[in-house]
């Protein structure tokens, strides 16, 4: 593709998206709404929050691995067959013990945020020495001095910190995607 066919395109789509946003404006502000206010009570009920979501996280597992096991069913005479039944399993496995101790669930899935947490953090400290020059590396280096602290903070707190991290962190993910998506209706529907 030509980059006028490529520009042209891109055109027709961002026209397509806008007017499906402005036509269903209410169903997405709506869908706003409801992540806004779930993400609130995920804040102000973290431990609750945590708790479904490791739950929902188990059952979606099984049945993951249940489909994925039945779509086996008829390609046992595959090669592939017992390499592709290994996650089936796992994921089934996996998911009945989230459901059987959700505290064990919370914690290791709190230890993995942990771990990403530190090594974002140490990325992005990489990545603002390499770019120093440039302006406004120190933010950069900022984030990443931010979250390796929050990494040793958190793993500094353990076990409490399995009980509310998750819920938090869902809960503020789902404040920040709700009210982007509200404003992007918005300026959506400005733009006529």
């Amino acid at each position: 593709m030509s980059p006028i066919d490529l520009a042209s395109a891109s055109a027709i789509f961002n026209e397509a998206m806008r007017d499906t946003v402005r036509r269903y404006r209410l169903v997405y502000l709506a869908q706003a709404g409801l992540m806004v206010l779930t993400g609130v009570l995920a804040i102000f009920a973290p431990v609750f929050a945590s708790a479904a979501f490791v739950w929902l996280l188990g059952w979606l597992l099984i049945a993951s691995g249940l489909v994925q096991g039945l779509s086996l069913l008829g390609a046992r005479n595959h090669p592939s067959f017992w390499l592709q039944l290994i996650p089936a399993v796992l994921g089934i496995l996996i998911g009945f013990l989230l459901l059987r101790d959700p505290g064990q669930g919370m914690v290791v899935i709190t230890l993995l945020l942990i771990v990403f947490l530190m090594i974002e953090g140490i990325a992005r400290l990489v990545f603002a020495l390499t770019v120093r020059p440039l302006e406004n590396w120190v933010w950069v280096l900022a984030s990443g001095i931010l979250g390796i602290v929050l990494s040793v903070v958190l793993l500094g707190s353990m076990p409490d910190t399995a009980l509310w991290l998750i819920g938090l962190l869902l809960g503020v993910h789902l404040v920040a995607a709700g009210v982007s998506l509200a404003l992007l209706v918005r300026a959506m529907v400005r733009a006529g």
